[in-house]
């Protein structure tokens, strides 16, 4: 089981680091104009900016809520999502950027150091497994957004 459990957690750093089926965040928003973070194309409900700021306020919680009993949730959904359409300075943006990768790299460290079946203590009924398969499919799903917009926006690489 032990050898099992490692090449889990090594699929599941693959998987949360992206880029394999799908491209990751970094890639997403690479060489994006700082102008277009704000923008809603076709009356879309969300600019870039805020779907990035939401993958970092839900991957926050869920790291947190993996590793500490006493952390409080933000409200949902009025906490998780940003009420600003796009960053107040180019500071901000980089710095959500750097909180995302930093975020994620400490979860990915978490799983070395946890049984990933284990329930959460203070949960009801989730495990490390289950908070890293979130991370990665809630991730996925935003970032394809992200594209999609920079698409709607002409600003995707072809």
């Amino acid at each position: 089981m032990e050898n099992q459990t490692s090449i889990l957690i090594t699929e599941l750093k693959k998987l949360l680091n992206g880029g394999g089926a799908h491209v990751g965040l970094k890639d997403a928003v690479a060489d994006l104009p700082f102008e277009l973070l704000g923008e809603k194309p076709h009356h879309l409900p969300y600019s870039i900016w805020q779907l990035t700021e939401h993958i970092k306020i839900a991957q926050w919680d869920m790291l947190e809520f993996s590793k500490d009993g006493a952390h409080q949730s933000p409200k949902w959904p009025d906490e998780y999502w940003p009420k600003e359409v796009a960053p107040k300075d180019e500071e901000t943006w980089n710095n959500t950027l750097k909180q995302i990768d930093s975020d994620l790299k400490e979860f990915i460290a978490l799983l070395d150091s946890v049984d990933l079946f284990e329930q959460i203590p203070h949960g009801d009924g989730q495990t490390v497994l289950r908070e890293a398969l979130q991370i990665a499919d809630h991730n996925a799903y935003h970032i394809a957004e992200i594209v999609v917009i920079r698409r709607l926006l002409g600003a995707w690489k072809s």
